[in-house]
């Protein structure tokens, strides 16, 4: 569903060139959740950019469903971290959510369906007329998945989508976007800076470098698929798998402080 084959990303500016990103290369099959980790400022957010087509490699490929990336493919939604800023607060969560089906001209009655059903799949149903500022934080994040979500894309990319929410909220919203994953069997490619969390959600995580950023390692998942915040996190598994990963990324960390 999703090839990066020798991708790499360099930035110019006031003449200081820095690699953010070496060189990845690694595929995602259809339907996996696959979860991105590395030190911070290693490339997680450029990369997840190259992918959505909105900013453009250096070097390497990228392919959705075996089509180059050359700017934002369809089938493809993105979440970002900042949801506020993504939600339009002049216009009705339904309205919010709605806003993408209207530009790809899909049909009213179909654009209805959609909005109740992805409204409903995130809990909130009872809220299509209310605006984004009248809820919570976490509320609002819903709001931003619901409208990815009935976009109906094949492939669903996260950026650090449950950083700015509470402990309590972003275990709700782990669990939900699980649920969402197994319910549309979308392929999903979720950035993210806690460990914990990815481990949790992950059917595979891949380890980032420090920039310019390669693949440390790739690792499969091996928990049970039924996941529970209480009995997954209790599993011996689940710590063992954590802290390596952590210790991986520490490693990474101290490659950087002695390159420096």
């Amino acid at each position: 569903m999703l090839e990066v084959r020798g991708l790499r990303k360099v930035y110019d500016s006031h003449g200081r060139r820095v690699e953010a990103i070496g060189e990845l290369s690694f595929s995602v099959p259809d339907g996996q959740f696959l979860c991105v980790v590395g030190p911070s400022g290693c490339g997680k957010t450029t990369l997840l950019r190259c992918i959505a087509g909105l900013l453009p490699p250096t070097a390497g490929t990228i392919e959705v469903e075996g089509v180059p990336v050359t700017g934002p493919p369809p089938g493809l939604a993105v979440v970002f971290q900042e949801y506020g800023r993504s939600l339009f607060p002049w216009l009705r969560v339904r309205d919010n959510v709605e806003l993408p089906l209207r530009s790809a001209g899909v049909p009213r009655e179909r654009r209805r369906r959609l909005v109740d059903e992805a409204l409903e799949a995130v809990g909130l149903a009872g809220t299509h007329r209310a605006y984004p500022w009248q809820l919570s934080g976490g509320m609002q994040q819903r709001v931003a998945i619901a409208r990815a979500v009935a976009y109906q894309p094949r492939v669903l990319l996260m950026d650090e989508p449950f950083a700015a929410v509470d402990a309590q909220t972003r275990s709700e919203l782990e669990d939900l976007i699980r649920s969402v994953w197994r319910r549309l069997g979308v392929t999903l490619l979720f950035v993210t800076h806690d460990i914990d969390e990815a481990v949790y959600l992950a059917e595979r995580v891949i380890v980032l470098s420090a920039a310019p950023t390669r693949v440390m390692e790739d690792l499969e998942i091996d928990l049970p698929a039924d996941r529970d915040q209480l009995v997954t996190r209790g599993d011996p598994r689940f710590t063992e798998l954590r802290a390596h990963v952590y210790a991986q990324i520490q490693k990474a960390k101290h490659h950087t402080e002695e390159a420096s």
